[in-house]
């Protein structure tokens, strides 16, 4: 176990497409012995239809999504599990209404905002959401790099409008802690003293509402 203790029973840890999210939250499961909640993207056959036809599939894709995260969520975050005390997440809920919004034509937004209220109530919230910020070059670079094939039609133009969506949302939060830590420098998988600093942010406790870090390490 590690000797720095992080003040959360759940995290979400969130981020652009390639941001890193899911490999943090691997090693901090290596290291605390955590609750994993993982997006399962292969599972979603309308993912890699999307990215070649998007108006076509958004619907049905966003759709999949979030009745899969909204079923994930549901049965693991509700569970009371004494052995394994803190939770981390890849992902917030909320990035499905994210998403449609930027994704969906109007009428099926309005469609699929009903159904995503409805879902909600019922879903736990984070203690605290982070989000790891990269710039959209170092986030081509790391989705070329994992070279997943559904991927490859990605475009930097679509990254900038993600990355838009979430600072769009973050403005309007007052009810819990966002911490945005900028990674441009950091490789937190190679260099383990990077990981240790992020860590160290994560460690502590934040009023609600947004907080922007840089590390430069």
């Amino acid at each position: 176990m590690s000797n720095i203790q992080l003040p959360y029973h759940f995290i979400s840890i969130e981020g652009n497409i390639g941001a890193g999210k899911t490999s943090f939250c691997h090693m901090l499961s290596e290291e605390y012995q955590c609750k994993l909640i993982l997006e399962e993207f292969n599972n979603n056959p309308f993912l890699p239809l999307f990215y070649k036809e998007p108006e076509r599939y958004a619907f049905t894709l966003e759709l999949f999504f979030m009745t899969e995260r909204f079923k994930q969520l549901q049965a693991n975050a509700n569970a009371q599990d004494l052995f394994n005390p803190l939770t981390v997440s890849d992902y917030f809920f909320t990035k499905t209404l994210l998403f449609a919004k930027k994704n969906l034509i109007e009428e099926e937004y309005k469609l699929f905002q009903q159904l995503y209220s409805v879902l909600s109530k019922s879903i736990p919230k984070p203690e605290i959401l982070i989000y790891f910020h990269r710039s959209t070059d170092i986030l081509m670079k790391n989705i070329k790099k994992r070279g997943r094939a559904y991927e490859a039609d990605i475009t930097e133009k679509y990254l900038q409008k993600v990355q838009d969506s979430y600072f769009e949302y973050f403005r309007g939060i007052l009810s819990f802690p966002i911490l945005i830590i900028d990674l441009n420098t950091i490789d937190f998988v190679e260099n383990r003293n990077h990981y240790q600093e992020v860590k160290l942010l994560i460690s502590k406790k934040y009023r609600p509402g947004v907080h922007r870090i840089t590390l430069h390490v």
